[in-house]
């Protein structure tokens, strides 16, 4: 009976819009799904970090530099800011990353993709961060205080990234034959996986269901992919791109955009660890992980310390 008490404020919560805090009752399975989805969001956030690092040292002038060097300070502290609210569930950051290095927490199947040339830096800014906005900005609106909160800082930063990608690409389609084509084949490459990362269609999503009945995610998959389809292909037709999509064209009736079949073969086997460089990336983090082992081990002892003094 006390237990159902309980559920029962707690639904009326949700029905009030009102955010869940974490000293408020919740379900197990509540807990549970916020605890996959902000990790999942949170080792997306630093994973996401390698392939841009990589262009740090070979960014074409100063500015880019800067520019590329304030974007990934910004990833990691996304990440930071994810981690936190996650480790309000009960979660220690210690076990998130466990659970990352174990296979056990996934994150976006986008960073598995290798950043060939510098037109992909521009196409993860204008793709990649793009369809990530249009995912985040709803989750400021998330039934989880502390998840809600931080997403209203993390969407300020990444439409700064979002602009920086795409005018990246807009530079290189006014540049040389050589530059265009180098920003086109970037499109091709990063326009399927941006779209994959909504996820599933809604009728093969396992995680939607109660997502949506909680208020944890105020969208769909599709209907969030469809949002960034309509928004992202006028972008792409004003600076001369070409979406790498025979199939898409607008339906007057509808005012959207039919796409073509995503394939979700490709997106499962990145996911099951088998994309271009799922490797790559969780070997780098386990080596940056292990390495800076001593730096939290002085923080620790250092926080210690101070409390100590505190105390006294």
């Amino acid at each position: 009976m006390e237990n159902e008490t309980k559920l029962k404020h707690f639904e009326s919560l949700i029905d009030a819009d009102s955010n869940i805090e974490p000293r408020d009752w919740m379900p197990e399975d509540y807990r549970k799904h916020l605890v996959r989805q902000i990790s999942q969001h949170a080792h997306s956030e630093v994973i996401g970090m390698q392939p841009e690092g990589n262009w740090i040292s070979r960014a074409p002038s100063l500015r880019a530099k800067k520019i590329l060097l304030a974007k990934i300070q910004d990833e990691g502290g996304h990440g930071l800011y994810l981690y936190s609210a996650a480790e309000t569930l009960g979660i220690s950051r210690d076990e998130l990353i466990q659970q990352l290095h174990s296979g056990k927490a996934k994150y976006s199947s986008i960073f598995n993709y290798p950043a060939l040339t510098w037109a992909d830096i521009g196409a993860i800014g204008w793709l990649v961060d793009g369809a990530a906005i249009v995912n985040q900005v709803s989750l400021q609106r998330t039934s989880y205080g502390p998840y809600a909160r931080a997403m209203v800082r993390i969407c300020k930063e990444e439409s700064f990234h979002q602009r920086q990608g795409y005018e990246i690409m807009a530079h290189m389609m006014q540049g040389t034959p050589e530059q265009q084509e180098m920003a086109q084949d970037a499109m091709n490459r990063w326009w399927w996986p941006s779209l994959m990362m909504f996820g599933p269609h809604d009728t093969n999503s396992p995680h939607s269901g109660n997502a949506i009945k909680w208020k944890i995610k105020r969208a769909s998959n599709d209907v969030l992919r469809q949002k960034f389809i309509d928004k992202t292909v006028q972008q792409a037709e004003i600076i001369g791109l070409t979406v790498p999509d025979k199939d898409l064209k607008w339906n007057e009736e509808t005012k959207h955009y039919e796409h073509g079949e995503i394939n979700w073969e490709e997106f499962q086997s990145v996911i099951n660890g088998n994309g271009p460089c799922n490797k790559q990336r969780m070997d780098n983090h386990l080596k940056a992980h292990h390495e800076g082992e001593w730096v939290r081990k002085a923080a620790t002892a250092y926080a210690l310390k101070q409390n100590q003094s505190v105390k006294q």
